[in-house]
């Protein structure tokens, strides 16, 4: 219901200014007058930038100062079309190019730091675009006389509400800028954490074929634009919840790797923050909370959906648990006969920490886990592992 509500509210704010040109226009709807026209292309445009936010904003910058044909045009262009942010930004993304054209040739171990700082761009980058680049580029969405006259025309006529129309756009517009930038973002972790160079250059193929396939649609035809845009955005509105938790996850382990947390970290003796590691009942891969044991002696999950949300406790299955010790990272096993599955997935932190771990959870004891466990490590990424209910 929930999902449905949104995509009601966007298909509204974007119905009300293309009935209200189309309605004073007598173009053909293969070839929308310049308002529509505008419209569908800002919304491709959005959604081409929250796919790759620093080459989207440098790149329309970039067009909008070319645009710009006298030194006041130039001087009221907004912070993105300033030469002083898109050249510098436009080299970084030429050297991130160059790296991952050399990605397949060059060994993991000297590639993934490059990775990693991609990353933390593609992060950065796209939470300042929400605030300072998405609000800008959807407030052209109207255009004060020809909002008058369209709106006059749909019987109006007294009222003006480009503003109250603009009030509800940007917001909506920062949405849905947000959820396929989450999308995108879970794409750089999954490269960032795959061992795989031929892994890697398949998702970043395939994240540009995205982009690509935005911008060429608009530029074919607005209105195929817009609609191919509006599906980007529904699928990644409906994996938004994947999305933000493997973004999360992604983001907690950089953290820990290039810190170097494990050596200033203790773990509490009650409850510890850790990643759960497969879907248990309805709760999905990767939610983020703390484990602890209850007066029943029951291991409990806490955990807040996306984090801010009213806090829901998860029991764990009861069973044989140990604490498992991995290369770069540790976990929680429940054990049935010669079977081990992954219950909980801690973060880099606790390496080192794994007898203190077992300690405080009254495990069975530590064991080993290895590169045996790489192939089903990667397909625990894409949520496909569950284990039984309670």
């Amino acid at each position: 219901m929930k999902r449905i509500s949104f995509l009601l509210v966007v298909t509204g704010l974007l119905w009300l200014p293309l009935a209200a040109v189309a309605g004073t226009a007598s173009a053909k709807p293969a070839d929308p007058n310049p308002s529509a026209k505008k419209l569908c292309e800002t919304v491709s445009m959005i959604t081409g930038v929250a796919i790759s936010p620093m080459l989207g904003v440098s790149a329309v910058g970039a067009y909008d100062y070319y645009q710009a044909k006298t030194p006041e045009e130039k001087a009221n262009l907004p912070w993105f079309a300033n030469p002083l942010f898109w050249v510098p930004a436009m080299l970084l993304v030429g050297a991130c190019f160059l790296k991952d054209s050399a990605g397949i040739v060059i060994p993991t171990a000297l590639k993934k730091p490059f990775d990693v700082a991609e990353t933390a761009e593609h992060k950065i980058s796209g939470l300042v675009a929400t605030g300072a680049f998405v609000p800008i580029a959807a407030s052209i969405f109207h255009a004060p006389a020809q909002t008058s006259a369209s709106l006059a025309a749909m019987g109006f006529a007294t009222i003006d509400l480009h503003w109250f129309y603009n009030a509800l756009m940007v917001p909506v517009a920062m949405a849905a800028f947000f959820i396929v930038f989450l999308a995108s973002n879970a794409i750089n972790i999954l490269i960032l954490l795959s061992p795989f160079t031929t892994v890697d250059a398949a998702l970043k193929a395939f994240r540009t074929a995205i982009l690509a396939s935005v911008a060429g649609t608009s530029f074919v035809n607005p209105w195929i634009g817009l609609i191919w845009a509006l599906i980007v955005i529904l699928i990644s509105y409906l994996i938004a919840g994947w999305s933000f938790r493997l973004s999360h996850f992604g983001l907690v382990f950089i953290w820990d790797f290039f810190t170097g947390r494990k050596g200033r970290f203790k773990p509490d003796a009650k409850e510890n923050k850790m990643f759960l590691g497969r879907q248990i009942e309805k709760t999905p891969t990767r939610t983020y909370g703390k484990l602890a044991r209850n007066d029943k002696g029951e291991l409990v999950f806490n955990y807040r959906p996306w984090l801010v949300l009213p806090p829901r406790t998860l029991i764990l299955p009861a069973g044989n648990y140990e604490a498992g010790r991995g290369l770069f990272y540790s976990e929680i096993l429940r054990v049935e006969g010669d079977s081990a599955k992954t219950v909980i997935l801690l973060p880099p932190r606790y390496r080192g920490h794994e007898e203190e771990i077992a300690k405080i959870y009254q495990f069975a004891g530590v064991r080993d886990v290895g590169i045996r466990a790489a192939w089903a490590w990667f397909k625990s990424l894409f949520g496909s592992g569950k284990t039984a209910t309670a």
